[in-house]
């Protein structure tokens, strides 16, 4: 580990590669699991800002999910997450015509719907970030259902830094990025 201004940062992502790889997994990270996608403060109320922009973009099981439990749920430990479909599939999970998972929010930002991508979390996995009172921990959440995105990535020698580059940016800056990426060279 090594720090970078108030964060902490696993060398796994410089040292590790990955490129998701939605041909083998059809976006399973987006279906497994028990928890929604993790959601920073702010985002909640863009996300109730954007629904009904969103909202067409849905499946009925997406919207009804959303209206019975509303645009972001609660954990128990008090954390903000996507809501779920019967506890499995995030509601805001649309599938194309290869039943391949994807992203009604980031379908509805491509069609220039909305200006918000999708919740910065899901932009930047399999990087998972921590935030703490002093400074904010950042990992590769290693899952699985990625070993395909591991062996693309590890093929095409991209390393997990790299592949969310643009998320990294939208986190935590340009300059921390450029920071990173100092680092990493000097690895």
């Amino acid at each position: 580990m090594f720090q970078l201004g108030k964060t902490i940062v696993s060398e796994d992502i410089i040292e590790k590669d990955f490129l998701c790889n939605l041909s083998a997994c059809k976006g399973a990270c987006c279906i497994d699991g028990d928890a929604g996608a993790p959601l920073e403060a702010h985002e909640t109320q863009i996300l109730k800002d954007i629904y009904p922009k969103v909202k067409p973009f849905l499946r009925k099981e997406g919207i009804a999910a959303i209206e019975a439990q509303g645009v972001y749920t609660t954990s128990e430990e008090g954390d903000f997450e996507t809501p779920l479909i019967n506890g499995a599939d995030c509601a805001y999970v649309i599938f194309d015509k290869k039943n391949v998972a994807l992203c009604a929010i980031e379908e509805a930002y491509n069609q220039g719907e909305v200006s918000w991508k999708k919740p910065v979390s899901c932009h930047l996995y399999p990087v998972r970030v921590q935030d703490y009172t002093e400074f904010s921990a950042v990992n590769y959440h290693k899952w699985h259902i990625c070993d395909d995105a591991c062996s693309l990535g590890k093929e095409l020698q991209i390393p997990i830094y790299k592949f969310v580059k643009e998320a990294l940016i939208r986190k935590f800056g340009e300059d921390w990025y450029m920071e990173l990426e100092k680092v990493a060279n000097k690895f």
